[in-house]
């Protein structure tokens, strides 16, 4: 009895064959998309870093110039130690020229402002119903002595009045100041994290390139 064996011819699978180049074109094709996706994202954070490099820049010049030409100068140390500003004896003599001193200085302004009218602000000081009450004694036939003693108070009031309004408006254009230079500190900031966003893409970029053309066709 023999037994007569049938050798079969090993034959490929055409779908697998197809299946196995297409999952290599699509890998090629995903490649290329996040190569381009990569470049596009580079371009974004490099522009985005060079517009905050331009607004950091243009604040920092901008107060500068502003502060210097108001020629605002800090008090000397002793000065500032008898106002109780030793906080601020490191910027004594220096002219206010950057955010950090426009800060400083409106702070010391504040604290003058505060012994003017016992703390109060410009807008508590009625200085009008006091010239409105001297006018009203002069009707009422009031006498000179209390007339003059009206006139008196309607003037202090309206000294002080003057006064906070004048250190309020330069204290408020210096915190003003002192707001845009800490915006463009900000900026500048956001400037180098763009830039760092950029070189990480564009090496991704540069690995991807490196991974495309190693890749079979």
């Amino acid at each position: 009895m023999s037994v007569m064996t049938e050798v079969r011819p090993v034959t490929t699978n055409p779908s697998r064959t197809e299946a196995a180049g297409s999952v290599k074109l699509r890998r090629r094709t995903i490649d290329k998309i996040l190569i381009g996706s990569g470049v596009a994202v580079a371009v974004v954070f490099a522009s985005a870093g060079a517009l905050l490099t331009w607004g950091s820049n243009f604040a920092a010049d901008y107060v500068h110039d502003e502060l210097s030409s108001q020629h605002v100068v800090f008090s000397d140390a002793a000065t500032l130690r008898d106002d109780g500003r030793a906080d601020l004896v490191p910027f004594a003599g220096e002219q206010v020229t950057n955010g950090e001193e426009a800060e400083a200085y409106a702070s010391l302004i504040a604290t003058h402002m505060e012994g003017i009218a016992d703390g109060q602000t410009y807008a508590e000081i009625d200085d009008r119903g006091a010239a409105q009450a001297v006018t009203d004694a002069q009707s009422a036939g009031a006498s000179q002595d209390e007339i003059a003693q009206l006139q008196a108070t309607a003037n202090q009031l309206k000294g002080q009045r003057d006064s906070l309004f004048k250190g309020e408006t330069l204290r408020g254009l210096l915190l003003t100041s002192f707001a845009w230079a800490t915006v463009g500190t900000v900026a500048g900031i956001a400037a180098w994290v763009a830039f760092a966003g950029a070189a990480v893409m564009i090496a991704l970029v540069i690995a991807g390139i490196f991974h495309l053309v190693r890749t079979e066709h």
